[in-house]
This record gives C-alpha cells, sequence and structure tokens, in this order.
C-alpha cells in the first residue's frame, strides 16, 4: 500500500499519517499491555533484572545518537552526497542507530518480566525495530544504489561489525551526546516505577 499512498499524498504528508498511525498504535499496545493477564513464562529471578541496567545506557546512547545529528537511514533523510563523509559519529557503530537502540531495549527487558504479556510486547518491538533494520537497507539500496554503495562500504547493520572488519574506525562522539546520553538514563531510571508501575532498581 505504501507506494500509491505516498504517491497520492505526497512522501512528507505520508510520513506525518504514518508516524500518526504508529504512535496510536503505540498506545494501544502499552494500554493493552497493561490489561493483559498474568501469564508466567519463567520464575521471577532478581538478578535477570541486571540485564537491562547494564543494556539500557548503550540503547539510550544510540537512540540518542541517532536522533540528535544526520542519519540518512532516518525517514526523510537523504545519502550522503559524493565526496562526503557517509558515516559521521554514532553511524560508524551502525547505521541504524536508533533502530538498535529499539531493538536492545525490547530483548533486555524480556528476561526480567518472564510472562506472556512482555514477550509478545518487547518481542514483537524487536522484531519490528530489528526487522525494520534490513527492510530499511533494501528502500535505499533501490531508491538510491550508489549513494547506499558508499555508506554500507563504511558501515554495517549489525553493531561494530564494520569496525571489527577494519572498513572503519569508531567516529568521534560529542561530549554533549554522551552527557545527554546519560541525563536520558538516569531519568528514566527515577521514573521507572511511575512509568511502567515497578521501579528498576
Amino acid at each position: 500500500m505504501r507506494t500509491p499512498l505516498a504517491a497520492a499524498l505526497g512522501e512528507p504528508a505520508f510520513a506525518g499519517l504514518y508516524s500518526v498511525l504508529a504512535v496510536a498504535a503505540f498506545v494501544w499496545m502499552l494500554t493493552s499491555y497493561g490489561k493483559a493477564p498474568h501469564v508466567e513464562l519463567w520464575p521471577a529471578v532478581p538478578v535477570l533484572r541486571f540485564i537491562p541496567l547494564a543494556v539500557m545506557p548503550f540503547a539510550i546512547l544510540l537512540v540518542a545518537g541517532g536522533a540528535t545529528q544526520r542519519n540518512p537511514t532516518a525517514v526523510m533523510q537523504p545519502l550522503a552526497a559524493a565526496g562526503s563523509d557517509p558515516a559521521p559519529g554514532i553511524l560508524t557503530v551502525t547505521r541504524h542507530p536508533a533502530m538498535w537502540g529499539i531493538g536492545l531495549w525490547a530483548l533486555s527487558h524480556i528476561p526480567p518480566n518472564g510472562d506472556l504479556a512482555s514477550l509478545l510486547l518487547f518481542g514483537g518491538l524487536a522484531i519490528l525495530a530489528l526487522g525494520g533494520t534490513v527492510a530499511i537497507d533494501a528502500k535505499r539500496r533501490a531508491r538510491d544504489p550508489e549513494g547506499f554503495a558508499r555508506l554500507a562500504e563504511v558501515t554495517s547493520n549489525v553493531p561494530l561489525a564494520a569496525i571489527r572488519e577494519g572498513r572503519t574506525r569508531l567516529g568521534r562522539l560529542q561530549l554533549w551526546r554522551l552527557v545527554l546520553a546519560a541525563a536520558l538514563y538516569f531519568v528514566l531510571l527515577t521514573a521507572h516505577q511511575w512509568i511502567a508501575g515497578v521501579p528498576a532498581m
């Protein structure tokens, strides 16, 4: 349905409509999650609560980095022109920082919950986010093969893969983005009781 709708509405209007529907669906999911019966799949083990505590700083850094710099894999963002740096900053870690941040957030919250509703919610979001990286790559490759080739040459979908393969070096992460990620982590940590109904610690 995307191609005819985008052609009829225009890309900006289609992106706006899609965003509204996505937010509405997410709110509906969270509301349904809150009302779902508790069906235990595995017993709660206190040590598993350390998994999200350890993973979330990296997830938040990826989201914050991806949201505050030019990102050619984000909605309505063009690929870099020839001759310019195709992948600055956090993009040297992964060309899909926000999607991987969401995926890590979702995956890290499955073990400490251990119930069916949590598996469906967080598992579904992880599949949507990480599967979305593959779909985005396919769209960008089809839309601009040369531009995507320049991006793919020095980046990877899987975090740190391009660095391990020697295709790029870790980009400079500006201090203010690190401070922003740390502040967001602190806010989420302290507000978790209010947001999710259970303390993070």
